[in-house]
């Protein structure tokens, strides 16, 4: 069986990297075919890979303005000599055309939120006003063309039950969920040292403006672990108490979360891969109670850290504040327990589990 993955972009290394990881040992023989590609940010397991990139590749360095070609590159792809497609999709990667013959399955990460959920927000309140004349029709025909490419899907796997109801949402299709895996093996715990930490893609939907003037508020210790378009903005309104780590290897990130008091999630997370390496690392989460953090973080036995539910800077404080008089409470070996369930095995295991199912069987239990 002659397999392909597809992968929306291979331009850093985040959580939907670390899924095509683990896909490319589930499938070891698949090439990946993505929009834009630069081999010294990924793996070794991927780069053993055959990697093929979009014409758009040249202009990687402006990915985020390409969005509105990206189907028209997606859609150049020739793999009718494939059996299996494997779609990682978070935004686009499952507009690729196939042959009748082909099984295609979409592992989602979530349907586009930048055309659905959140569009109110890019268009209101993230979105300069000169932009805005063009985004309207913009976002308009890309939600068209989305929502007409998920029916070229033959199954849909979604990462947490939270992106299972919004593909249903977005795309009206059911869809099965298999948690994302975490190298749970990989991650220790050390006494804690005084700091907070967040971890996170520096973008605007991901709230870390909340966490700096929640923190700068509170006065304690936070280490801001990311890049990207807001890094600037974050930078200028912090107080002396934040620090800005930038981009950091895996080693330096599992020695952080493995030392710090806790992890601060301020966005509404599709399901929260970091949030179990928090676990894993046997440290607990104080996070916005919304999205794919509630199945990810325990709220009691065990104990894995405190929710707060309005997303502004004076519920994060008061969640702090909460966090730190329970503090003592925090069992770390029975975190570690919990994340285990996360496990690569336990995901490799579940997505075999479809690959050799009958086409179409989950699909049906679904919609029962």
């Amino acid at each position: 069986m002659r397999a392909a993955i597809v992968h929306y972009w291979l331009l850093n290394w985040r959580g939907g990297e670390k899924v095509l990881e683990s896909l490319c040992r589930l499938l070891p023989d698949a090439d990946i075919f993505t929009l834009f590609y630069d081999p010294a940010a990924v793996s070794p397991e991927i780069r053993r890979h055959k990697v093929t990139a979009s014409f758009l590749n040249p202009l990687r360095r402006h990915y985020r303005q390409l969005l509105p070609v990206m189907p028209l590159a997606l859609e150049q792809f020739d793999l009718r000599g494939y059996d299996l497609v494997v779609s990682s999709e978070s935004g686009p990667a499952k507009g690729v055309l196939t042959s009748s013959t082909t099984r295609h399955i979409c592992y989602c990460h979530t349907p586009m939120r930048y055309l659905w959920d959140l569009y109110p927000a890019y268009l209101n309140e993230w979105c300069p006003m000169w932009k805005r004349v063009l985004l309207a029709p913009l976002s308009n025909y890309l939600r068209l063309w989305d929502f007409a490419s998920a029916a070229r899907v033959d199954e849909f796997v979604a990462n947490s039950e939270n992106v299972r109801r919004r593909i249903r949402r977005a795309w009206r299709r059911e869809s099965q969920v298999v948690h994302p895996p975490v190298t749970v093996e990989n991650f220790y715990w050390h006494e804690p040292e005084d700091y907070y930490l967040v971890v996170s893609e520096l973008v605007a939907y991901k709230r870390v403006d909340m966490a700096v003037r929640a923190f700068a508020r509170l006065g304690r210790p936070l280490r801001v672990v990311g890049d990207g378009p807001e890094f600037k903005n974050l930078k200028r309104m912090a107080a002396g108490n934040i620090e800005f780590c930038g981009r950091v290897g895996d080693a330096e990130l599992r020695d952080l979360l493995a030392r710090c008091r806790a992890l601060i999630v301020p966005g509404d997370e599709d399901f929260g891969l970091t949030p179990v390496e928090a676990l894993a690392s046997g440290k607990p989460v104080v996070a916005l109670g919304r999205g794919g953090t509630l199945e990810s973080v325990p709220a009691a036995d065990p104990l894995g850290g405190v929710f707060y539910d309005e997303p502004d800077e004076t519920g994060l404080v008061g969640a702090v504040e909460r966090f730190e008089r329970v503090e003592t409470e925090i069992r770390p070996r029975e975190l570690q327990a919990w994340a285990g369930q996360f496990s690569e095995a336990s995901f490799l295991a579940r997505m075999r589990e479809i690959l050799d199912a009958p086409l179409g069987i989950y699909s049906t239990l679904c919609d029962l």
